[in-house]
């Protein structure tokens, strides 16, 4: 073997030779590069040299008398060495990096976030008559154009994005909401309650009021007519004011009394496999034989890792103050957070009933607002 080539992997020798000063100066007398020469007793000694004056010391050592062993190997060319015996191996990985790499050139998952009015399954099955799913070629996909085809024969969405994330196709979509309908100000109209309440003061600018503080009125109920004059010569007008009444917002939540808590023991199983349509190919798999578990997914390009952690299950008793105070403070946030700026809150009423184990929350929000909302009269 030419091991001339080999100029940069570095050998380390130990050498027992009974003249180590003459074994030295055959060395440099043979233009032999040595290094990190370290002394281990009064006749061993060891040294680093590069491979390819290998053949030279073996002609030195028999000159000498010195036996020579080798301890250490490092450089390119034992890598190369170690390779050989592992053809196999080193194809397996081309073979295995080929897949995945040709693999990632193509969409695995669609993912479709859509409005409340909006169907994700409709969006699919549009995306399905472009020729966009599961499988597609990412060059073969062009996003500007899905997003055209989405809103054009669409008319529910006003705005979609369809961008390209490793090999998932992600789809967010807006719907197209209908513009209130308005009342100009100078058509007549009736002013009518929006929502249920019981009336604490009414003002008006124009048009006659109908009810008066302490009314209990019903979602739609006529407030202020939008009629003015005295008997004989009546007019409308565009009816204009306040009706402030007080209204009611309750929200109830059933909570359980006691959690079970999920404790890991440490134990866990993982496999990892590529998943091509419905089919799973597998590159490790192992037996999940826990009986309760948590499972985590996560995907790196096509390649998808799953972990099972065994886990314990105990029963824990909740107290029973705290539980309610942090379910009211939960129930009243939500009411809150749909409020306004011009409703005002009068004052919350908190109660709890016990059903079958679990507490009944219960959260009553007393507040003022103007219920008022105009009303085109409508010509018979």
């Amino acid at each position: 073997m030419n091991l001339n080539k080999y100029e940069r992997s570095i050998i380390t020798l130990e050498i027992q030779s009974l003249m180590p000063e003459k074994f030295l100066n055959l060395l440099w007398s043979n233009a032999i590069e040595v290094k990190n020469i370290r002394k281990k007793d009064m006749s061993t000694f060891t040294l680093e040299i590069s491979l390819k004056d290998y053949r030279k010391i073996e002609g030195i050592s028999k000159k000498t008398e010195s036996k020579i062993k080798v301890i250490g190997r490092k450089g390119m060319a034992f890598f190369a060495f170690r390779m050989r015996k592992r053809k196999a191996l080193i194809a397996g990985a081309f073979v295995f990096a080929a897949i995945i790499y040709i693999l990632s050139t193509y969409i695995w998952r669609i993912d479709i976030e859509a409005g409340n009015t909006l169907s994700p399954y409709e969006i699919r099955r549009e995306l399905i008559s472009y020729g966009v799913k599961e499988g597609v070629r990412k060059k073969d996909l062009n996003v500007l154009s899905v997003e055209e085809k989405l809103i054009k024969n669409n008319e529910n969405i006003m705005w979609v994005r369809v961008r390209i994330e490793g090999s998932i196709l992600k789809v967010k979509a807006l719907e197209r909401q209908s513009p209130p309908k308005f009342v100009q100000d100078d058509e007549p109209c009736n002013l009518v309650a929006k929502k249920d309440g019981e009336v604490v003061r009414v003002f008006t600018t124009a048009g006659t009021a109908v009810v008066k503080k302490g009314d209990i009125v019903k979602k739609g109920e006529l407030l202020v007519k939008g009629e003015q004059g005295k008997e004989g010569s009546i007019y409308e007008v565009h009816a204009n004011g306040e009706v402030v009444a007080r209204t009611f917002y309750e929200e109830t939540k059933k909570v359980k009394s006691s959690e079970v808590r999920r404790e890991r023991t440490g134990e866990k199983s993982e496999n990892i496999y590529i998943e091509i349509g419905k089919k799973k190919l597998f590159l490790k798999k192992s037996m999940n034989n826990f009986d309760k578990y948590d499972k985590i997914e996560h995907n790196k390009g096509p390649l998808v890792f799953q972990s099972f952690f065994e886990v314990n299950e105990k029963t824990h008793k909740l107290d029973k103050k705290t539980l309610i105070e942090q379910t009211a403070e939960e129930l009243f946030n939500d009411i809150k957070v749909k409020f306004d700026k011009s409703i005002s809150i009068v004052d919350k009423i908190v109660d709890h009933t016990e059903e079958d184990g679990d507490i009944v929350v219960r959260v009553l929000v007393i507040a003022e607002e103007n219920i008022a909302l105009p009303e085109k009269i409508e010509i018979e």
